[in-house]
């Protein structure tokens, strides 16, 4: 339960500009997740979620760790998610586990590869623009390593 709350978290800092505690706790309600403050911010603070000034407004963001690599918690999610992966060209298609998709697409975002240029998910599919069809092998090596420790 814990993972799919962290990766719901994710999506939601990622979709909407929340600004609190209390307001990511009445997201996570919203979407099924009974949570209180005190369990919102411990989450907040394994998550290493930060508060950010994005166009004029305080927001939680994630922030990658050292090097542009994500912390183990984000590895987690994408462990947790990932199903398969195959390529169409220089589009890599990821499958996840069903509702994953989104919160496994932000922690990729959250890489800052440079071969990706950007990813779009759907409930169980992330669809990955990548820069050529040698680029989409080489991110497959690199997800590989990162799923594989």
């Amino acid at each position: 339960m814990k993972i799919e709350r962290h990766a719901k978290i994710i999506e939601l800092i990622n979709q909407y500009a929340i600004e609190t505690q209390e307001e990511l706790a009445g997201r996570l309600n919203e979407a099924g997740f009974r949570v209180t403050q005190a369990t919102v911010s411990r989450d907040i603070r394994e998550l290493k979620l930060t508060k950010m000034t994005v166009e004029g407004k305080q927001r939680y963001v994630v922030v990658p760790g050292p090097g542009g690599q994500l912390s183990g918690k984000y590895i987690g999610i994408l462990r947790e998610s990932f199903v398969s992966m195959d390529m169409a060209q220089n589009i890599l298609v990821i499958k996840t586990v069903a509702g994953m998709a989104m919160a496994a697409a932000a922690a990729l975002d959250g890489l800052h590869w440079t071969e990706i240029v950007g990813c779009i998910a759907g409930d169980d599919t992330i669809f990955c623009a990548v820069r050529s069809v040698d680029d989409t092998m080489l991110v497959m090596e690199k997800l590989r390593k990162a799923l594989n420790g």
